[in-house]
């Protein structure tokens, strides 16, 4: 990729912190975010402001979208003003939104019909490792689109991985939010009994963490829980939308997904209680409530 102008919609928790580790690595930006005060904290570091996405996209010789589901993905790439309107023929567009994989395959084919290189390419690590670009890239598309940007993507990824063709960077991360979810909420069963039992969850991390359970989860979210600190690094509200997306999913596949489909419903009764924006260690939150108990003293 040689000329080193990208474009930036959606300037969100992750988007945020991505766009700025671009800036600092010599790429020219033009942002744009439908909230106003985002686009114009990084027009105030040095990014040209655009008007539409697609204002962004013609500015850009590749355009990069962090939105936060499948029906803005679509709407930002494909709707009118969209990403893929302002996008000359030649040109690509990176997805970075953990949508569905069939939504990411629609916009794949519709890319490949205006001659426009394509990835879908969802990330992993929250904030914290979009802070410090060492995001997991999971990517889907075709090899040539994946040579052209892999250089744009180690700027934001300490990891990248073309896993298929379009949608299966999206089905990767999938995989990945349910190992993820799953793992959150043993943990979080897991400290409630060590609390309820009158042991200290601290003491109880260091002394499993070196071992069979111990975990890049155990280490970031346990600690969270520990500390009583749910301000998020990756909201309930998305994580539910991701294993609403993977029990679809799992539906079109066949593939039962029982206990993805129960901590699913755990992150809604969080959402209900209002807490669709804490961090998804929140899980905790569900069995102390159960428990009758916290992890933190206090």
């Amino acid at each position: 990729m040689g000329d080193k102008s990208v474009g930036f919609v959606g300037l969100g928790i992750m988007g945020k912190p991505m766009a700025r580790n671009l800036m600092a690595a010599g790429y020219s930006l033009t942002v744009y975010d439908v909230v106003g005060s985002a686009m114009e904290e990084l027009v105030t570091e040095g990014a040209a402001g655009a008007a539409s996405a697609r204002e962004a996209a013609e500015a850009s010789s590749v355009t990069i979208t962090m939105v936060p589901d499948s029906p803005q993905s679509e709407a930002a790439i494909l709707g009118p003003d969209g990403v893929l309107e302002g996008t000359p023929k030649g040109n690509g567009i990176i997805d970075m939104s953990s949508i569905a994989p069939g939504t990411s395959q629609k916009i794949g084919a519709a890319c490949d019909a205006a001659g426009v290189a394509f990835l879908d390419a969802p990330v992993s690590g929250g904030e914290p490792k979009a802070i410090d670009g060492t995001l997991a890239i999971m990517v889907g598309g075709n090899q040539e689109a994946f040579d052209t940007y892999t250089g744009l993507l180690d700027v934001l990824g300490g990891s990248i991985v073309l896993c298929g063709g379009y949608g299966a960077g999206n089905t990767t991360k999938l995989v990945n939010q349910i190992i993820v979810a799953i793992n959150v909420e043993a943990v979080s069963e897991g400290l409630v009994l060590a609390r309820k039992a009158g042991l200290d969850p601290s003491v109880v991390y260091e002394a499993i963490k070196g071992g069979l359970a111990g975990s890049t989860v155990l280490d970031a979210k346990g600690t969270m829980m520990i500390a009583g600190d749910f301000n998020p690094g990756f909201r309930v509200k998305l994580h539910q939308k991701d294993l609403n997306n993977a029990l679809i999913t799992g539906k079109e596949l066949g593939v039962p997904l029982p206990v993805t489909a129960l901590v699913q419903q755990m992150l809604g009764s969080l959402m209900n209680d209002g807490k669709g924006d804490h961090d998804h260690a929140a899980i905790a939150n569900f069995i102390e409530d159960m428990a009758g108990i916290t992890i933190a003293e206090g």
